[in-house]
């Protein structure tokens, strides 16, 4: 018996020992854990009044403390947390997601093969020379009983019968011609004014002898081309009545057409009236064809910041087309400089209309680029001279810059239409400046057209309407904004001559997205609005990222996905409600 209790006094004493063993250091770990996090806890105590915070679905939103997302009420995160320590101008990608948006760099040098400093290369098309353009019209009133030519591109000769009208009114002139034949001896003026006024509707001698001699009153009478040259425009159909002087159709000699061509504001000194273009095309490159400049256009556009420069050249050949794109070079004055330039690929370029911005790759080994503002001088082919802001050996984005520019908005970086600015929708700050509340108000009808014609992928309107907020907001006295207003307006007018000028709906697409970050932190301090404003997002766009866009209606019309997804998204704040 006593024997047994000593093996059950051992047996205790190991299941004590091996418990401790087994249990006691998650004991410790637990009140290190503790601890650890209490440390942790403190520091972020100690730092939070230092940090700013933003939303992981808005990251436009920068706020100075902890809280709710005041566009999707989501829990604020620190922006630190997100950003690697980058710069504002610096944004760093994934690899997949480098291979996805195929992004290439060129590390770029000195070239004097790429350019050629003593002249301009400007990219254009073919138009109708209008110098050549003739209006085919009735020469009197009457319905088009047939139309003989009656597409665009068709050939007409000079003399060719064009239509038959049946005119009234030349019917009772035949029948006074008629009637005053027999009188022409005894009252020759009245015969030969019932001929003259046959004369000024186009009738010839010899239908007018026709009608005399026969005795018979036509009812339906010829029209007849006067030039030769290509159909430009049908401007009637059969069964329409015309009057007098009409037009009907539109004939264009393209004999010789215009090539016309854009340069930028630094180029207009190096052009005049009477110099040579060397003028190649896609269709045939290996050959040059020779145009004189007619014309330079006195008004500067300020979407694009360039001048129409419009050249004749001969085509009795018929070689150019009307739309057909084309290259021109142009011989300059300008000497060469003794140091050979720095050029890039155009298509590393992403021109605003007021800045040239390029994606500089800052890191060797890790995908890191850098937003830098440079300086272009002049374009020759797919090449563009860098007059400051590059250098030697840097390596730039030349394919995908747009998508690396797109990336950097998202992540609420500085880009080329955000400039040295973090985003703020932050409700407790004072109210706008009057002046761009009433502007505001007054663009607000404008756009919800804009966003109506992305729901319906209307294009043109899409661009109306663009035209027509940018004319709003160019109108405004910058001096009466605050200064983040100033910026904010500047970069909305940039915007909108980016979705002006793209033509790509995807891409326009992207420019909305920028702009409503632009402009809708504003909107949501507007009072005493008629009616309550939805601000509404979809998730699914930018990679899942999201957009927001304003309606006045609570129910969702995605303007980012047309009628592939129309009702994705969610009502998420309403202003003035």
């Amino acid at each position: 018996m006593n024997k047994n209790f000593i093996y059950i006094i051992i047996a205790a004493i190991v299941g004590l020992i091996a418990g401790w063993l087994i249990f006691g250091n998650d004991s410790v770990a637990s009140v290190n854990k503790v601890s650890n996090t209490s440390q942790v806890e403190q520091h972020n105590h100690e730092n939070e009044g230092t940090e700013m915070w933003t939303c992981s679905m808005d990251p436009q939103i920068m706020l100075s403390e902890p809280g709710d997302c005041p566009i999707c009420a989501m829990d604020l995160i620190p922006a630190s947390s997100s950003q690697d320590g980058l710069a504002m101008n610096e944004i760093k990608m994934t690899d997949n997601a480098m291979a996805l948006a195929n992004i290439q760099t060129t590390i770029i040098g000195n070239s004097s093969s790429n350019m050629d400093e003593n002249s301009i290369s400007l990219s254009g098309k073919i138009a109708t020379n209008e110098e050549n353009n003739t209006v085919q019209a009735s020469y009197f009133d009457g319905r088009i009983e047939r139309l003989n030519v009656s597409y665009e591109g068709q050939q007409v000769s000079r003399g060719q019968l064009l239509a038959t009208i049946y005119a009234p009114n030349l019917v009772a002139a035949q029948q006074e011609l008629i009637t005053t034949a027999s009188l022409k001896e005894s009252q020759p003026a009245l015969y030969n004014a019932v001929r003259n006024k046959l004369k000024n509707w186009k009738l010839s001698e010899k239908q007018i002898t026709a009608i005399e001699t026969s005795g018979k009153v036509r009812e339906n009478f010829p029209v007849y081309a006067t030039v030769s040259g290509t159909v430009a425009q049908v401007m009637a159909n059969e069964g329409d009545y015309v009057k007098q002087g009409q037009p009907i159709l539109k004939v264009s000699n393209l004999n010789s057409v215009w090539a016309e061509f854009d340069a930028y504001e630094n180029q207009i000194m190096q052009f005049k009236i009477g110099q040579k273009i060397a003028v190649t095309t896609n269709a045939n490159p290996n050959k040059n064809y020779d145009a004189t400049v007619s014309f330079i256009d006195p008004i500067l556009n300020t979407n694009t910041r360039t001048v129409t420069i419009r050249a004749t050249i001969a085509n009795k050949e018929g070689f150019f087309k009307p739309g057909m794109f084309v290259t021109g070079k142009v011989k300059t004055s300008s000497t060469p400089t003794v140091s050979k330039s720095v050029t890039i690929p155009a298509s590393a370029v992403l021109w605003t209309g007021k800045r040239s911005i390029v994606y500089v790759k800052t890191s060797p080994n890790q995908p890191i680029f850098e937003m830098r503002e440079i300086t272009l001088g002049n374009r020759s082919g797919d090449n563009y001279q860098v007059v400051d802001g590059l250098e030697n050996g840097d390596a730039i984005v030349t394919n995908g810059a747009f998508t690396v520019d797109a990336a950097a908005q998202l992540q609420g970086k500085n880009s080329m239409m955000n400039k040295d600015k973090n985003f703020s929708a932050n409700t407790d700050q004072p109210n706008i400046t009057k002046e761009l509340e009433t502007t505001l108000k007054s663009i607000l009808p404008q756009y919800l057209k804009l966003k109506n014609a992305f729901i319906k992928v209307d294009s043109k309107n899409i661009v109306t309407h663009a035209i027509a907020i940018q004319s709003k907001l160019s109108s405004i006295s910058l001096n009466d904004l605050n200064k983040e207003e100033s910026t904010s307006v500047k970069e909305a007018i940039e915007i909108l001559s980016s979705i002006i000028d793209i033509k790509d709906i995807e891409e326009q697409r992207n420019m909305y997205i920028i702009l409503n970050q632009n402009l809708i932190t504003y909107f949501m301090k507007l009072e005493d609005l008629s009616e309550p404003l939805y601000i509404q997002k979809c998730p699914m766009v930018n990679g899942d990222k999201g957009a927001i866009w304003l309606s006045m209606e609570p129910a969702v019309q995605n303007p980012y996905h047309g009628i592939d997804m129309l009702t994705c998204g969610d009502v998420i704040y309403t202003i003035n409600e």
